[in-house]
Protein backbone atom coordinates (compact mmCIF):
# COMPACT_ATOMS: atom_id res chain seq x y z
CA UNK A 1 0.00 0.00 0.00
CA UNK A 2 1.46 3.33 -1.12
CA UNK A 3 1.20 6.15 1.89
CA UNK A 4 -1.39 8.04 -0.16
CA UNK A 5 -3.48 5.16 0.32
CA UNK A 6 -3.08 5.37 4.41
CA UNK A 7 -4.63 9.17 4.68
CA UNK A 8 -7.81 8.22 4.91
CA UNK A 9 -7.42 5.48 7.54
CA UNK A 10 -5.31 8.12 9.52
CA UNK A 11 -8.32 10.95 8.85
CA UNK A 12 -10.42 8.32 10.04
CA UNK A 13 -8.64 7.29 13.04
CA UNK A 14 -7.76 10.67 14.09
CA UNK A 15 -11.89 11.34 14.31
CA UNK A 16 -13.18 8.25 16.09
CA UNK A 17 -14.15 10.35 18.83
CA UNK A 18 -15.18 6.88 20.67
CA UNK A 19 -11.50 6.03 21.58
CA UNK A 20 -9.37 7.95 23.86
CA UNK A 21 -6.25 9.84 22.27
CA UNK A 22 -3.97 7.44 23.55
CA UNK A 23 -6.11 4.57 21.77
CA UNK A 24 -6.07 6.85 18.75
CA UNK A 25 -2.17 7.22 18.94
CA UNK A 26 -1.84 3.64 19.00
CA UNK A 27 -4.23 3.05 16.23
CA UNK A 28 -2.06 5.31 14.08
CA UNK A 29 1.21 3.61 15.09
CA UNK A 30 -0.17 0.14 14.61
CA UNK A 31 -1.73 1.15 10.91
CA UNK A 32 1.60 2.40 9.97
CA UNK A 33 3.87 -0.26 11.04
CA UNK A 34 1.78 -3.00 9.58
CA UNK A 35 1.32 -1.15 5.77
CA UNK A 36 4.42 0.14 5.86
CA UNK A 37 6.87 -2.42 5.28
CA UNK A 38 10.12 -0.60 6.24
CA UNK A 39 8.65 0.89 8.78
CA UNK A 40 9.56 -1.65 12.06
CA UNK A 41 8.85 0.99 14.71
CA UNK A 42 6.46 2.95 14.92
CA UNK A 43 6.19 5.69 17.97
CA UNK A 44 5.48 9.06 19.33
CA UNK A 45 7.28 10.96 22.21
CA UNK A 46 5.85 13.89 24.08
CA UNK A 47 7.52 17.02 25.39
CA UNK A 48 7.71 15.98 29.73
CA UNK A 49 5.58 18.90 31.23
CA UNK A 50 8.03 21.75 31.90
CA UNK A 51 10.81 19.39 31.91
CA UNK A 52 13.54 19.49 28.70
CA UNK A 53 12.83 15.72 28.25
CA UNK A 54 10.57 13.91 26.17
CA UNK A 55 8.72 10.93 27.73
CA UNK A 56 7.74 7.59 25.41
CA UNK A 57 3.96 7.49 24.54
CA UNK A 58 2.40 5.32 22.03
CA UNK A 59 4.13 2.88 20.34
CA UNK A 60 4.15 -0.25 18.24
CA UNK A 61 7.68 -2.84 17.93
CA UNK A 62 10.36 -4.02 20.04
CA UNK A 63 10.23 -2.58 23.62
CA UNK A 64 12.51 0.24 24.32
CA UNK A 65 14.49 1.53 27.18
CA UNK A 66 14.16 4.56 25.92
CA UNK A 67 11.40 5.93 27.55
CA UNK A 68 12.67 9.34 28.59
CA UNK A 69 15.02 10.84 26.08
CA UNK A 70 16.65 14.15 27.39
CA UNK A 71 16.35 17.05 25.05
CA UNK A 72 19.19 17.55 22.87
CA UNK A 73 20.08 13.57 22.86
CA UNK A 74 19.76 11.31 20.42
CA UNK A 75 18.04 11.94 17.04
CA UNK A 76 14.98 12.72 18.98
CA UNK A 77 16.10 15.35 21.42
CA UNK A 78 17.73 17.33 18.67
CA UNK A 79 14.21 17.05 17.12
CA UNK A 80 12.80 18.84 20.70
CA UNK A 81 15.55 21.44 19.93
CA UNK A 82 15.95 22.05 16.27
CA UNK A 83 11.98 21.96 15.51
CA UNK A 84 13.17 20.28 12.08
CA UNK A 85 12.35 17.05 10.47
CA UNK A 86 15.53 14.57 10.59
CA UNK A 87 16.01 11.81 8.29
CA UNK A 88 18.89 9.20 8.95
CA UNK A 89 19.96 6.79 6.28
CA UNK A 90 22.13 4.92 8.33
CA UNK A 91 22.31 4.94 12.25
CA UNK A 92 25.77 4.06 12.19
CA UNK A 93 27.21 7.28 10.44
CA UNK A 94 25.27 9.66 13.60
CA UNK A 95 27.62 10.40 16.43
CA UNK A 96 24.59 11.41 18.43
CA UNK A 97 22.29 8.26 18.34
CA UNK A 98 20.78 6.32 20.70
CA UNK A 99 20.30 2.48 19.86
CA UNK A 100 17.36 0.68 20.87
CA UNK A 101 17.85 -2.24 18.80
CA UNK A 102 21.14 -3.41 16.49
CA UNK A 103 18.59 -4.35 13.85
CA UNK A 104 17.95 -0.49 13.24
CA UNK A 105 19.52 0.98 9.94
CA UNK A 106 18.06 4.16 9.45
CA UNK A 107 15.34 6.28 11.31
CA UNK A 108 13.08 9.21 10.24
CA UNK A 109 11.27 11.54 13.31
CA UNK A 110 9.42 14.32 12.76
CA UNK A 111 7.79 16.96 15.14
CA UNK A 112 4.28 17.94 15.76
CA UNK A 113 3.20 21.41 16.19
CA UNK A 114 0.03 22.84 18.37
CA UNK A 115 -0.10 26.54 17.99
CA UNK A 116 3.25 26.70 16.83
CA UNK A 117 5.05 24.75 19.83
CA UNK A 118 7.17 21.61 19.29
CA UNK A 119 5.06 19.89 21.73
CA UNK A 120 6.17 16.20 20.44
CA UNK A 121 7.22 14.02 17.52
CA UNK A 122 6.63 10.94 15.94
CA UNK A 123 9.27 8.21 15.69
CA UNK A 124 9.96 5.76 13.13
CA UNK A 125 12.98 3.00 12.99
CA UNK A 126 13.56 0.82 9.99
CA UNK A 127 15.45 -2.22 9.73
CA UNK A 128 16.21 -1.00 6.22
CA UNK A 129 19.71 1.17 5.09
CA UNK A 130 18.53 4.57 3.63
CA UNK A 131 14.23 3.43 3.33
CA UNK A 132 12.91 6.92 3.88
CA UNK A 133 12.18 9.38 0.97
CA UNK A 134 10.71 12.80 0.07
CA UNK A 135 6.87 10.96 0.01
CA UNK A 136 7.56 9.44 3.86
CA UNK A 137 8.98 13.28 5.12
CA UNK A 138 5.68 14.56 3.75
CA UNK A 139 3.15 11.90 4.48
CA UNK A 140 4.59 11.92 8.06
CA UNK A 141 3.84 15.54 8.05
CA UNK A 142 0.76 14.87 7.35
CA UNK A 143 0.14 12.68 10.41
CA UNK A 144 1.55 14.88 12.55
CA UNK A 145 -0.59 17.87 11.47
CA UNK A 146 -3.93 15.53 11.89
CA UNK A 147 -2.41 14.06 15.39
CA UNK A 148 -1.73 18.01 16.49
CA UNK A 149 -5.75 18.52 16.23
CA UNK A 150 -6.31 15.66 18.85
CA UNK A 151 -3.60 17.57 21.39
Amino acid sequence: MNLEQLKPQIEQIISDSNKSVEDRLYKICEVLELNVSYYNWVGFYFKNGDKNELKLGPYVGAPTDHTIIPFGKGICGQVAVSNQNFVVPDVSAQDNYIACSITVKAEIVVPIFVNGENIGQIDIDSNTLDPFTEADECFLEFVCGKVSTLL
